[in-house]
């Protein structure tokens, strides 16, 4: 089969589509034909070696797919051969054959077709499980980092349908203009005092849930952005792994602060976290209350490419490799 693999760490002049054995499914797995394969910033700092697979999982990059159900292993009962599933996977989705837990499939959302449930099955788990974990409820104020991207494309909508505000940082004003269309209320440069555009709009209260994907760059001004009570959940570290917290502000306001990854929590929670995932967002996609995002789509063969994109920061919601 085809699968991009790597000679090693480094920028996109590693990355090299060879010709892989088939994975054959173990008990509680099913083997997929993939499809597409969602392009996320996980996949760039595995490639540059700052986020290695977990032990036993695949050394291939990619961390979710859909496609056909091709095979399942021992004891699976839920999924028949050919049918559409969805799935996040802990390693190996750059690959025309990838395996994974039964648990952590899914079928499509109603109307989307299998590359656009490829794009928003991985962001819907993310987002979901962390917004659960925070308690974001109707009424209160969260913020979403980068809100033009793949995770904000999808945590603005969903967020607003649990009746949060909604305020986001953005880095162009077409992208400001792409978040409000998504129902985001406050739109906020990062170039600019954002963390002071955050008091303004708040009346100083400040807000009850940051979503982050920077890290420790922006660790302290988030911080400083919180309510009392409030809870800054870290899922991304584009802006670092080592900054210095000033804990007396986390003191003052009982804050909360919270790193996680979805790739490394155990199987049962992931398989948990999909069945809330069909139950909550499935059937925001069936109203229109949640939309794909806009697509920038590249063939497998096209992978360096599709890194470059994704790593200029310049799209607007997701990139998805096609088989």
């Amino acid at each position: 089969m085809r699968a991009v693999t790597t000679t090693g760490a480094g920028e996109i002049d590693v990355l090299r589509l060879s010709d892989l054995p088939i994975p054959e499914p173990g008990p509680g797995e099913i083997r997929l034909k993939t499809v597409a394969a969602g392009v996320n910033r996980a996949d760039l700092m595995q490639r540059r070696g700052f986020y290695p697979p977990p032990p036993g999982a695949s050394e291939v990059i990619g961390l979710e797919v859909a496609g056909a159900v091709d095979a399942v292993g021992e004891g699976v009962t839920e999924w028949r051969r050919g049918a559409p599933a969805a799935a996040i996977v802990t390693g190996g989705g750059y690959a025309e054959f990838v395996v994974a837990p039964a648990g952590q499939c899914l079928p499509p959302p109603p109307g989307l077709d299998l590359v656009e449930a490829a794009a928003v099955v991985e962001v819907a788990a993310t987002v979901v499980s962390n917004l659960d974990e925070a308690g974001l409820a109707a009424g209160q104020t969260l913020l979403v980092h980068g809100g033009a991207g793949g995770v904000g494309s999808f945590a603005i909508p969903y967020a607003k349908a649990l009746g949060a505000r909604v305020l986001t940082t953005v880095g162009s004003p077409a992208k400001a203009d792409y978040v409000r269309g998504l129902g985001a209320d406050v739109a906020l440069d990062y170039h600019d005092d954002w963390p002071a555009r955050i008091l303004e709009v708040t009346r100083a209260r400040g807000c009850d849930v940051i979503l982050d994907i920077m890290g420790a760059k922006y660790v302290g001004d988030n911080i400083a952005a919180l309510a009392r009570r409030g809870r800054l959940i870290v899922i991304g570290l584009q802006g670092g792994r080592r900054g210095a917290v000033d804990l007396n502000a986390m003191l003052t306001k009982n804050a909360v602060v919270t790193a996680t990854s979805l790739r490394l929590r155990p199987a049962q929670e992931k398989a948990a976290i999909m069945r809330s995932v069909e139950a909550k967002v499935w059937p925001l996609f069936a109203s229109g209350a949640v939309r794909v995002p806009p697509l920038t789509r590249f063939p497998v063969t096209e992978v360096a490419q599709a890194h470059v994109c994704l790593e200029s920061g310049e799209h607007i919601g997701k990139v998805v490799l096609t088989f």
